[in-house]
């Protein structure tokens, strides 16, 4: 996966953004002039051209071409003949992570570990107040180095402060010998249980922790100050709202992240929609108690339920298969839960109706989480809407349980394209059949939820979407597409991005489409997604995203 780690928009921009926020939502606003479309009952395409708004920030009627328009409103819109369209729920993302992104090193971009090593002499130089120097969006496969980095290359660029960076994927961090210093790690510190301490030759700690093992780093360095984490919150917002993302489920929200949320909610200032899954059923507890929360502040938050993590990611080496990787023939990743821990953690949700949202990566992870999902539906019965969050490999024989149990495959198209040269050098030719399968798990009755997984990748829907009916990257490879037979149609990625995230949310009659009754959340584009091919898709700009019926983002105030 590649991380492209978002810079910070401009002050004028932070200003005119704190303004929308703070402003009164227009009274009887009318929208006309638009090429309109959403996603009906069913999931047919609505076309119109108008939408009146009442004071509550919500849909009041939709007007087809030919209907007489209202006279008597308080404020019209000139839609200038652009497209508006749902705004876009991103189903897979991590918004204080998309916040601290932009206020950290962002080393995403970077095509060698010399050019990152000159990155992050060049920031440690520009932040010479920092106690650590922290960031991330690293890639070895990137630089095409062909094996981790180590603790002694960044001890030659930042040799008196500790350092940590993690990889592009989240599972997987690198220290400077600092670092190890503070956390006092030496060749006797044992691996933890779900996690792999890289090693040099004499049993030395090499710099690299993946999946569990970062703990043994990350408990040493300094929390975040709330005033921190307002300001990554804000920075989030304004990115998210950028990209025409007015909604977005957050993967594994801390009780500070909550109470960040709910600061700028008891501010004014939440204007994301964020439907939250803890980080863990601790997490979960301590957040919303016996049971999901209410939904917050005008349908702007609500802990849905918790994610639970079952494996890594194929970039580490941490995504548990069910055979060893083709590259790797002693490994076939982290388990992160054994079976007995994950149904234990899945009933505690359960019991209290929380929603699962479980990561599972391999075969062999998706394969458990299948497993445990047949056991426990005989117990907890009802409208679950259980998540398998990623499902990037597996098995072709168990790909049919997905419709057949219900599940949210929350997907992200981006990781595919970003993924495809270290996915076949990491499992073969022979394992790709399940991998990234969107419209084999989608036509055996799942719903199909797509998102970002930002900051992992940039969240953009627009790009997700070309990706998703097309299957080919930036620069139009592979030809044809990679497995272009799972590509899936507009109507099914844009429904991805748009009421099947309100769905896999809880949020359905809420908002994810633009029908009355529904909260007013909309962007305007210069392109119709339904009519683009993958090229116009990748080059479309967001103009205007309204949240309940008030601006958040114009694009020429930037």
């Amino acid at each position: 996966m590649s991380r492209r780690y978002l810079s910070a928009p401009a002050a004028g921009l932070a200003m005119l953004t704190a303004a929308f926020s703070a402003a009164p939502a227009p009274a009887d606003m009318l929208v006309d002039n638009v090429d309109g479309i959403t996603l009906g009952e069913e999931g047919e395409v609505i076309r119109f051209v108008a939408l009146r708004v009442d004071d509550d920030g919500k849909v009041a009627e939709i007007f087809e071409r030919g209907d007489d328009l209202p006279r008597d409103v308080d404020y019209r819109l000139d839609g200038e003949g652009r497209t508006m369209a749902p705004g876009f729920i991103d189903s897979h993302l991590h918004v204080m992570g998309i916040g601290f992104g932009a206020l950290t090193l962002d080393l995403s971009q970077t095509a060698s570990l010399d050019e990152a090593l000159a990155a992050i002499a060049r920031f440690a130089e520009e932040n010479p107040s920092r106690p650590w120097i922290l960031g991330g969006g690293w890639n070895q496969e990137q630089w095409g180095l062909g094996r981790f980095p180590t603790a002694a290359e960044l001890d030659a660029v930042v040799p008196d402060r500790p350092v940590y960076l993690t990889r592009v994927d989240g599972h997987a961090g690198w220290a400077n010998s600092r670092a190890l210093e503070r956390a006092a790690i030496t060749a006797k510190t044992a691996d933890p249980d779900g996690g792999r301490i890289e090693r040099l030759a004499n049993g030395q700690p090499s710099g690299v922790f993946v999946d569990a093992a970062e703990t043994l780093v990350t408990r040493h360095i300094p929390a975040p100050r709330p005033a921190e984490r307002d300001l990554a919150l804000s920075e989030a917002q304004k990115l998210l709202h950028a990209q025409g993302v007015t909604a977005a489920a957050d993967m594994g929200t801390s009780i500070e992240d909550w109470q960040a949320y709910r600061r700028a909610g008891d501010a004014g200032t939440l204007t994301l929609r964020i439907m939250a899954y803890a980080g863990g059923v601790e997490a979960m507890d301590i957040i919303a108690g016996s049971n999901p929360t209410p939904w917050l502040y005008d349908d702007r938050l609500r802990l849905n339920g918790v994610k639970l993590y079952l494996d890594g990611a194929l970039g580490s080496r941490g995504a548990w298969l069910k055979e060893p990787y083709a590259d790797d023939a002693d490994n076939t990743g982290l388990p992160l839960l054994d079976p007995a821990q994950l149904r234990n953690r899945m009933s505690r949700a359960a019991i209290g109706n929380f929603q699962l949202a479980i990561h599972a990566i391999g075969d062999a992870a998706n394969a458990e989480v299948l497993s445990a999902v047949r056991e426990l539906q005989e117990t907890y019965t009802g409208d679950r809407r259980w998540r398998v969050e990623h499902a990037q490999v597996v098995d072709p024989s168990e790909l049919s349980q997905f419709g057949e149990l219900g599940l949210i495959a929350s997907m992200q198209p981006v990781h595919q394209t970003s993924d495809r040269v270290m996915a076949e050098a990491r499992l073969g030719p022979q394992r790709l059949d399940g991998a990234y399968a969107w419209r084999t798990i989608a036509e055996n009755g799942a719903t199909l939820a797509l998102g970002s997984d930002a900051p992992v990748e940039r969240p953009d829907p627009l790009t997700g979407m070309a990706v998703a009916i097309s299957r080919v990257d930036d620069a139009g490879e592979p030809f044809g597409g990679w497995r272009p037979d799972e590509t899936i149609e507009r109507e099914r990625a844009f429904a991805g991005y748009t009421m099947n995230g309100a769905y896999a949310g809880f949020a359905e009659g809420r908002f994810g489409r633009l029908l009355p009754g529904e909260r007013a959340d909309f962007v305007l584009l210069d392109v119709d997604p339904l009519m683009a091919n993958e090229r116009n898709l990748r080059d479309a700009e967001v103009a205007e995203t309204w949240v309940g019926g008030k601006l958040v983002y114009r694009r020429d105030s930037q």
